[in-house]
């Protein structure tokens, strides 16, 4: 799958990578390290709305649940929600990365003996079967955190959020991370940090696909270049071609000339207003809306409307 979608990409007019591909080892412990820099807000933003309001979030949110989280990544911010929870009944984690799913449940299944712990390793993107659990839950309720619901294009957002609301049934709902429209100069940067750490991150995407792939990528030939375009609401990342040049990806030649970009990231920023319209296409209404301070970032709670399709 991963070298059919970077020949896919690679072999479009205007050439793409999956931003789900990033998260190797090497690029987990990048993002890591974005999460701590001073001009990366979402982070700071979104762990000090959970410090003051998971309370109110597990009060929403209801007794005896089944936690089914989204890229549950390095688990921090699901351990403030979880050490809230009234009696949650299982904690089920989607993650792409299988090596770090397994860090996950290890840390988590420590802390939290009495929960039933079952990693799910998967592309969230698409439909996929959920473990029987030992003893019924109330109700299910997708815990998608940071602002990772940005990287997907409106269709695609739809489609997924649509699916969430199929597997959560009525009754359940949807705890979610938005990032809120803001003025671009925060926002590059976010992006375009002073030392240089997003731009390694953009660049091992390129040294994975050399590792697991066999591709030839000169890395120093490309330059990190990111920037907020107002008119879809979006930061776009690219990789620029420093020069013209051949690369060879799994038996293909890409020709890349100089100057040309491989998108590699859209981060779709949202209003308030906005957050209403996505959830109302899929079958969601919001519900609650917690804010940091200064209105950078929000947590959101959705519940699925009785009209929405069970599935998954």
């Amino acid at each position: 799958m991963f070298l059919r979608d970077v020949l896919h990409g690679l072999g479009q007019p205007n050439k793409r990578l999956p931003c789900k591909y990033f998260y190797d080892r090497a690029g987990g412990e990048l993002f890591e390290r974005i999460c701590q820099l001073a001009e990366y807000y979402p982070t700071r933003c979104e762990l000090a709305i959970l410090e003051r309001y998971a309370p109110a979030m597990a009060e929403q949110i209801g007794a005896g649940v089944a936690l089914i989280e989204y890229g549950s990544g390095s688990s921090r911010k699901t351990r403030l929600l979880l050490d809230q929870l009234r009696d949650p009944v299982a904690y089920l984690p989607v993650d792409i990365n299988g090596e770090q799913l397994q860090q996950t449940v290890q840390n988590l299944a420590s802390r939290y003996p009495h929960l039933e712990v079952h990693p799910v390793e998967a592309d969230f993107t698409h439909p996929f079967p959920l473990p029987g659990l030992n003893r019924p839950a109330s109700r299910r309720v997708v815990y998608f955190s940071g602002s990772t619901i940005g990287n997907f294009e409106p269709a695609a957002v739809r489609d997924l959020l649509a699916h969430i609301a199929g597997l959560c049934g009525p009754g359940g709902g949807l705890l979610i991370g938005v990032d809120l429209k803001k003025n671009p100069r925060l926002l590059h940067a976010a992006y375009n940090d002073s030392l240089g750490t997003t731009a390694a991150f953009n660049l091992n995407l390129l040294a994975r696909i050399n590792h697991e792939l066999g591709a030839d990528f000169a890395l120093d030939h490309y330059d990190h270049y990111a920037f907020y375009n107002p008119i879809p609401g979006r930061i776009e990342m690219h990789l620029l071609s420093g020069t013209s040049q051949t690369v060879h990806v799994g038996g293909t030649a890409i020709l890349l000339s100089d100057g040309e970009s491989i998108c590699t990231e859209y981060s779709y920023k949202y209003s308030l207003e906005d957050c209403v319209h996505l959830a109302q296409a899929a079958g969601l209404r919001v519900r609650q809306v917690w804010l940091d301070e200064d209105r950078l970032f929000s947590v959101q709670y959705w519940s699925v409307e009785p009209e929405a399709q069970a599935g998954g």
